[in-house]
């Protein structure tokens, strides 16, 4: 029973939730929240659970190449059963959806988008060249967007929607370089088993330098003070290296480029609070 437990929890990834919230609380606070804290809360928790039902149904359909990439993952050690993940997915996205009824249009039509692309790069871009890649980029980028459509603005987070959608995709070519073996086995045509490796890492060159060379935009649009500019260089910094490692080690690499998003997200909180002391 407690290993069940543990691996219906696990199934969530609780960390990828809490940072996912975080992503949406930032584009709230960005937009100015103001008086639409209720708002505001219903979309970071929308955004917890709905990831939470993505990652979820996400365990369902990669059971098999689990099994291989990673064995230790709730399906494949045996600690809960494919249908009992999948009914619990689906109790996710259900709850997600009553989460969202009350926001405005704009967060609740964005909230459907995103759902039905959690299901869709499941079900049928997982193993797109470079496809999945950009949906899943898309919706790391969406989060922002959210949390600003929930208190009724959408151009303050945009920059930062373009920016984490650009530094994700890069993130998430090092995991798919990391599971090669796993994809292969499994039939799976991801970017680095279409085109090699090296070449795709290459690619998530192209798309986080364009992410570095846009960083300074959130300063010169006077969106963010100057402090924000000393921490971005530094997450910019972490994220290079983190790509440079990934040639070597993509596992040390992906890991490594989490800190880079994080202190991205910091560099975000810490230039809009900059402009408000």
């Amino acid at each position: 029973m407690g290993d069940t437990l543990r691996g219906v929890l696990e199934l969530t990834r609780p960390a990828n939730c809490v940072a996912a919230g975080v992503l949406t609380a930032t584009g709230a606070f960005v937009a100015g929240v103001g008086g639409a804290l209720v708002a505001a809360g219903l979309a970071v928790a929308t955004t917890a659970v709905a990831v939470a039902a993505g990652n979820a149904v996400n365990d369902y359909f990669d059971r098999e190449i689990d099994a291989i990439n990673r064995p230790d993952r709730p399906i494949p050690r045996g600690a809960v059963s494919p249908r009992g993940a999948l009914a619990f997915s689906v109790a996710l996205f259900v709850s997600a959806v009553g989460l969202a009824a009350s926001l405005p249009p704009a967060a609740l039509g964005l909230a459907a988008v995103n759902l039905v692309a959690l299901l869709t790069y499941t079900t049928v871009f997982k193993g797109t060249p470079g496809l999945g890649n950009v949906l899943v980029s898309a919706l790391v980028g969406s989060t922002f967007l959210f949390g600003g459509a929930a208190v009724g603005r959408l151009d303050a987070p945009l920059v930062l929607a373009v920016l984490a959608t650009l530094s994700t995709l890069t993130r998430e070519i090092i995991k798919d370089v990391e599971d090669v073996a796993g994809d292969r086995e499994e039939g799976l045509t991801t970017l680095p088993i279409a085109i090699g490796s090296r070449r795709a890492l290459w690619m998530g060159a192209a798309s986080l330098g364009a992410a570095v060379v846009v960083s300074p935009l959130p300063y010169l649009l006077g969106t963010f003070g100057a402090a924000y500019l000393v921490v971005v260089a530094i997450a910019d910094a972490t994220m290079l290296y983190a790509w440079y490692e990934s040639f070597g080690d993509p596992a040390a690499g992906r890991a490594h480029f989490k800190y880079g998003t994080f202190l991205a997200t910091i560099a975000f909180v810490v230039g809009r609070a900059a402009l408000l002391v």
